[in-house]
């Protein structure tokens, strides 16, 4: 009896283990009905999922598209809805875009931007690993104090003040010639020729006679010694009119004779410009013999242009750089700002006084000028002019907002002084510009497509209050 039990037993396990294994393997066989049911939507591109076809198609480097499939796509609800397409840019960055569905030149398709795109469509994105190679650099702006300074270029000029010309007041003809060379040192009281003349002997012989007879009449009337004396004193006078030295007059009255020859004397210290005057010659009244010009003091003649002459007054202190002395500096002041513009090259001629009493300054010699810097005395709001991209139309600073984003601001800006312009609008303090590798970010990013997008805002805007209020 116990034996048929357990044969009943085993029995039923038996069959409960074969139906089991039995179930299991129809649920784990593959359906093939279930394969067939499966939705084919469309292929798209494998390398770009935007790009799609209705039917089996290759890219152009020979892969084949990609099966999309009903089941593969996520519920419509958890799908980001990105808005309204506002219009299609070009798939490399290029600034163009288009208002519907288009290719470039190389056949890709031009990619849609979203009104959630908004928000970032003014921002530029660089990778850290790129801006690293660029190397980009920024600075904090703030307010400074800004100074300026101005450059210009001039050649050294002599001194038309202390320019004097050697002419007699009688005729004459030079006898002996001390000064025979053109650019020749003289000093003052320096012979420079002995000149024999007729009427300068007549003169002599005049002063002595007035002199004897002014002292043959020491006993007579008071009007007489009165009269002689002015005789002797005209007589002296005129022999100064004709620039007779003290020392020579005085010769004359220790001699008591006429002297044949006497020497003109240098007027002042200087150089030689012009020596007309040769030995033998004769001259007439009033002829050049010499032109001496003073150099202890010379000019520096600068052209500056007329946005700058506005910087310039009198006064002002300037340093010169000689071309020809380059390793030492000199200094002088503005003495004199010229009335008039030269229209041909849009500058105005400014004199500068420079001390010469080494005599290095040479005149014809050429230097640069900079002008000793103007401060504000008020603190103002200044960007570094490495930071500015000046297009000719517009200027435009690069501000980091974050890691690797880069937001263009176009600026109006004010004057510039050394290093830095005024910044009137568009900045704040605080604000992180880039001074290094903005014009390379520029070329890496298509600057002018985010520059746009601040005109497509606000015409978007604009449409959009627009239809609101033809909704209201």
């Amino acid at each position: 009896m116990t034996k048929y039990v357990l044969a009943i037993l085993i029995l039923i396990l038996g069959l409960s283990l074969g139906f089991w294994r039995g179930r299991q393997e129809v649920q784990n066989k593959p359906n093939p009905t279930a394969v067939s049911e499966r939705k084919l939507l469309y292929y798209r591109h494998p390398m770009n999922p935007k790009v799609t076809s209705p039917t089996p198609a290759k890219d152009d480097m020979g892969m084949d598209y990609l099966p999309v499939y009903a089941e593969d796509q996520s519920p419509p609800e958890t799908q980001p809805q990105p808005g309204k397409i506002l219009y299609y840019r070009h798939p490399m960055g290029a600034a163009d875009t288009s208002p519907v569905p288009k290719k470039d030149e190389m056949g890709m398709d031009y990619l849609p931007i979203y009104e959630s795109e908004l928000a970032n469509r003014g921002q530029i994105q660089i990778s850290p690993e790129k801006i690293q190679k660029l190397g980009v650099k920024t600075e904090t702006i703030a307010k400074r104090a800004l100074t300026r300074s101005i450059r210009a270029l001039g050649s050294i000029q002599v001194d038309e003040r202390r320019v004097h010309a050697v002419t007699p007041k009688f005729e004459g003809w030079i006898s002996r010639l001390y000064v025979n060379a053109t650019g020749q040192t003289v000093k003052r009281g320096q012979p420079l020729f002995d000149v024999y003349s007729p009427e300068l002997v007549t003169a002599q012989q005049e002063y002595l006679i007035a002199r004897q007879g002014q002292q043959a009449l020491q006993q007579g009337s008071a009007q007489a010694r009165d009269t002689a004396k002015r005789l002797a004193e005209n007589a002296l006078q005129r022999l100064r009119y004709w620039d007779i030295g003290r020392a020579q007059l005085q010769r004359l009255q220790s001699l008591e004779k006429p002297v044949d020859t006497l020497p003109l004397l240098a007027p002042v210290n200087g150089v030689v410009l012009e020596k007309p005057a040769q030995e033998g010659m004769r001259f007439m009244p009033g002829e050049l013999l010499f032109r001496i010009a003073d150099l202890s003091t010379v000019w520096l003649l600068v052209e500056v242009f007329e946005q700058d002459i506005g910087g310039v007054r009198l006064g002002q202190v300037v340093e010169v750089h000689i071309n020809a002395y380059p390793d030492r500096l000199f200094s002088g002041k503005v003495g004199f700002i010229y009335p008039t513009l030269a229209t041909e090259t849009r500058t105005v001629k400014v004199r500068i006084e420079l001390p010469n009493d080494q005599g290095l300054l040479k005149p014809g010699l050429y230097s640069s000028v900079t002008l000793a810097a103007q401060e504000e005395k008020e603190a103002r709001l200044a960007v570094p002019d490495s930071a500015v991209i000046d297009s000719g139309v517009r200027r435009v600073v690069l501000v980091q907002r974050g890691e690797g984003r880069f937001e263009p601001r176009v600026v109006k800006l004010g004057r510039q002084a050394d290093g830095y312009w005024e910044v009137l609008e568009g900045l704040d303090a605080g604000d992180d510009v880039v001074t290094r590798a903005n014009f390379l970010i520029d070329a890496e990013s298509n600057l002018k497509s985010a520059l746009d997008s601040f005109g497509n805002n606000g015409a978007d805007s604009g449409q959009t209050t627009s239809e609101a209020q033809g909704d209201h």
